[in-house]
């Protein structure tokens, strides 16, 4: 791995397997992995459950945890070890848009602004994507209880909103990797195909489609 590529961000909606992806890639380069802690966020199963109620909570729950997070990995020396993460710190704004009042909503944006211009930048970005019917049956087959309350809806609005997000993204080099047909993370061939997009990509957008090699 080149030495340009110092810090991976792996994003996408609920359920598309971002920090499977993470953990793979941090075997698969020796690298450290930073996973958001979703499971600890004591708002979130509430959340799902009545979102009016408890979306403020949970989206400062996750901002004060990620950045905490970033702040750990900005003090630490970049350069002698890939870092893999299974967020982008920004994407909070994400969920924040669609669950936050207009008057939460500017409150919010005035505290995040504030620790976001203290968070270092990837060096890339892989934002997977995935068809709203595969998402929900990930997020049904990996049973976390949290997520049981979760609607077909939320999901889609979701969706809906990390394409919106990233339609003019510029902060990182992005490459967009569908993953409806081939689960990347579980096949080291697909795997190293994946590494060297993330190689050869220098700046802008990219488009990956991994090809199934069922059969083959």
């Amino acid at each position: 791995m080149p030495g340009k590529l110092t810090y991976i961000a792996v994003e996408g909606p609920i359920g598309v397997g971002k920090t499977t992806l993470a953990r793979a890639l941090g075997t698969a380069l020796n690298a450290r992995v930073i996973l958001e802690e979703a499971e600890g966020n004591p708002f979130l199963k509430h959340f799902y459950e009545n979102p009016r109620r408890y979306a403020f909570q949970t989206q400062l729950f996750f901002l004060a945890s990620r950045f905490k997070q970033q702040q750990e990995l900005y003090q630490r020396d970049l350069f002698h070890q890939v870092t893999v993460t299974d967020y982008l710190f920004e994407k909070d704004r994400v969920f924040a848009s669609i669950a936050l009042s207009e008057e939460e909503l500017r409150l919010y944006h005035r505290i995040a602004s504030y620790l976001g211009s203290g968070v270092p930048k990837p060096s890339i970005v892989i934002l997977l994507q995935a068809s709203v019917e595969s998402l929900m049956e990930r997020i049904r087959r990996r049973g976390h209880e949290f997520e049981a309350p979760m609607e077909i809806d939320y999901l889609e609005t979701v969706t809906e909103a990390y394409n919106r997000h990233f339609f003019d993204f510029a902060d990182a080099p992005l490459l967009v990797v569908n993953t409806d047909e081939v689960n990347v993370a579980a096949d080291p061939a697909e795997l190293k195909e994946l590494v060297q997009q993330m190689e050869s990509h220098e700046h802008g957008v990219q488009y990956y489609v991994p090809v199934s090699r069922k059969g083959r």
